[in-house]
């Protein structure tokens, strides 16, 4: 399972994509908004998607985890729209047969979504509103 949604991530959903009974490990990713970043307070987030090549490339991510680690049972969803502090912004799960594989995966799928997925943050914040450059995805990137 690999999307892009507007509406909260069910984490159930994502356990029962990639749980089977030849899997010894489980370790989910929870990406959660917070209340500050880079020194100046903020008090929501709004992500914007180019939905139909963002999910091309979480599936692309997950291709690359089974390769690399050898388990196909990965499952990544994020969010976009405007989200609230505390609130869920990316829920990535790996199931794997020991747990090694599954922290590895985690750590490498979200370092993979900043760097090739086509998603945008604007943060808003007590001083107004910015455009936060995370991901090295620019529009050229996404034709």
């Amino acid at each position: 399972m690999f999307k892009i949604s507007e509406t909260p991530i069910n984490v159930d959903e994502l356990h029962r994509a990639v749980l089977s009974a030849g899997q010894g490990a489980l370790v989910d990713f929870f990406g959660i908004v917070r209340d500050h970043a880079r020194g100046r307070k903020v008090v929501a987030l709004e992500y914007h998607a180019y939905k139909p090549m963002a999910e091309k490339k979480l599936r692309q991510i997950g291709g690359e985890i089974a390769e690399k680690w050898g388990t196909d049972a990965v499952a990544i969803v994020h969010r976009v729209g405007r989200l609230r502090i505390g609130d869920t912004a990316v829920v990535i799960s790996v199931a794997s047969p020991h747990r090694a594989e599954a922290f590895a995966a985690c750590k490498y799928a979200i370092d993979r979504i900043k760097q090739i997925v086509p998603i945008w943050k604007k943060e808003t914040g007590e001083d107004g509103v910015e455009w936060v450059e995370e991901s090295e995805v620019n529009v050229e990137g996404v034709v």
